[in-house]
């Protein structure tokens, strides 16, 4: 008996059988596939290396002769069984071109009546609006002049603000947040700047995302089981990693364009909310199925008609914000994932965007080297901007605000970072990074003690204050994100393909 691997269709060398789908693959094939997608290349279900048995083989058993050694009749059966192959396939693919025309004819259908519905809607309106006018010129009655359409997005911006529930949520974390940070230490057990300065090379967890295109774009580390850790790629897919057990959680899939953004929301007593925006418009949100233990889909969100830049959970727990390079940045409700709020368009495309950890101020990035500040209070009106004074032109691809509330860390050139007192609305340090540095990622440590700047030259992380550089890696290449771990005895950073893992040795 004979038989072959399921995704070379050679007979295997070290031949391994799934015990879920039954099907035969060559041991290394099938270990490499799992390791970059985690599932079974044929029927897509989960699959992980535990799954698979070993399939003992005859070993006096001689392998099967190549065809150039085989017989006349040998080479028959096999053109034959290539035939038979080929006409099944064009069996396959003419079914799948009749159901697909069966689908586009029922879309054509469903459009076709749904204008006709649209039409006659339209019909109908003006009618009535005929009719009030007949009636309004018999009564002498004056009727308003403006009969169009509502636009209630227009709307709610001309009324100048977010929705009174909305608004609410808002002003009370301010309220709750602010009492608390101005008097603000350093929390206990946080890892000082003398702790900084011993951190190295710790953890490495390569091959993450598929190598076409290759590339992690963004991170987040959940604060609930500080080893799991979100990722999106420019292989479109957000991944779900343990570093405990080494394994993906979950491979979520949807988005056409790379993901430019992730976030967690993990709030008490509600589900756990993925989310992810991307350059192909839209964000999406998963949530944690506590039945089944997967993330299943929950809302696609298609309010912008620009690349997304922007995807931070606001402080409430209850909002999210985005940015996006159509000029607007939007305020929506994890609840119904519904936009509660959408800006005005600016002159130039948004690049970046940041929350004050009071919850009440929200920044956004521009291409011209400005950062624009919103208070969500009236957020029609721009509360302030911030330009650095060097008059050159750089694009605002991130910033940070401090947890101590009072400070910001963003890029004033391409090759150094400014910190902003926000009481004064001007720069009290600028730290240049060298000529050749390309900042790619700024960032605060929860303490506000540390500062992480990570860039085509890896990741430097300064005290807060003494603006001390404690500590440089530069082994792993260029660092695209950063996020600090639990109570930062861990610093997060992107390398390619890789995660890496910077702390204090065991």
């Amino acid at each position: 008996m004979s038989f072959f691997c399921s995704i070379s269709g050679e007979p295997p060398q070290d031949p391994v059988v799934s015990s879920k789908s039954g099907h035969v693959y060559e041991r290394r094939l099938i270990l490499k596939y799992i390791t970059e997608n985690g599932t079974d290349p044929i029927t897509g279900d989960k699959l992980e290396e535990a799954d698979l048995v070993s399939v003992k083989a005859n070993p006096k058993a001689a392998p099967p002769r190549p065809p150039s050694a085989s017989s006349i009749p040998a080479l028959l059966q096999t053109l034959q069984n290539e035939w038979d192959a080929a006409m099944l396939e064009t069996f396959a693919l003419r079914q799948q071109y009749n159901s697909l025309r069966q689908e586009l004819s029922y879309a054509l259908y469903a459009q076709d009546a749904a204008q006709r519905v649209v039409a006659r809607l339209i019909k109908e309106r003006d009618a009535a609006r005929e009719a009030l006018s007949s009636v309004a010129a018999t009564m002498n009655v004056d009727v308003p002049a403006s009969g169009g359409d509502v636009e209630m997005g227009d709307a709610d911006q001309e009324a100048g603000g977010l929705p009174a529930d909305a608004l609410e949520q808002i002003v009370e974390t301010h309220k709750k947040l602010s009492a608390t940070r101005k008097k603000r230490k350093a929390p206990e057990g946080y890892a000082t700047p003398e702790d900084v300065k011993s951190y190295a090379a710790k953890h490495t967890i390569p091959s993450l995302h598929s190598p076409s295109p290759a590339g992690i774009t963004s991170l987040a580390v959940s604060s609930a089981n500080p080893s799991q850790f979100l990722t999106g790629g420019n292989d479109k897919v957000v991944q779900l990693y343990d570093r405990d057990t080494d394994k993906v959680l979950a491979s979520l899939k949807g988005h056409t364009k790379k993901v430019t953004h992730v976030a967690l929301r993990e709030r008490q007593g509600d589900a756990t909310l993925i989310l992810s925006a991307s350059a192909d418009k839209i964000a999406k949100a998963w949530a944690h199925d506590e039945a089944s233990g997967e993330y299943i889909p929950k809302a696609t969100i298609r309010t912008h008609k620009g690349e997304l830049t922007g995807l931070v959970v606001h402080p409430t727990s209850t909002l999210m914000a985005l940015s996006s390079a159509d000029r607007t940045w939007s305020i929506h409700d994890l609840a119904s994932f519904s936009q509660v709020y959408r800006s005005p368009e600016f002159d130039d495309p948004f690049t970046s965007l940041a929350v004050h950890p009071d919850g009440v101020l929200l920044g956004v990035g521009t291409p011209g080297g400005s950062i624009r500040v919103y208070d969500l209070r009236a957020p029609s009106q721009l509360a302030a901007e911030l330009t650095p004074s060097n008059g050159m032109p750089f694009t605002v691809n991130t910033f940070s605000f401090s947890e101590n509330g009072y400070h910001l860390a963003a890029p004033d050139s391409l090759s150094s970072v400014a910190v902003w007192d926000l009481r004064k609305m001007k720069i009290s340090k600028s730290l240049p990074l060298g000529d050749s540095f390309k900042v790619n990622k700024v960032v605060y440590d929860y303490s506000a003690n540390l500062l992480a700047v990570g860039g085509n030259e890896g990741l430097r992380v300064f005290a807060n204050k003494s603006w001390e550089e404690l500590a440089r890696f530069e082994e792993g290449g260029e660092v695209s994100d950063v996020v600090f771990g639990a109570q930062s005895r861990e610093i997060w950073g992107v390398t390619g393909r890789e995660v890496r893992i910077w702390g204090a040795a065991a």
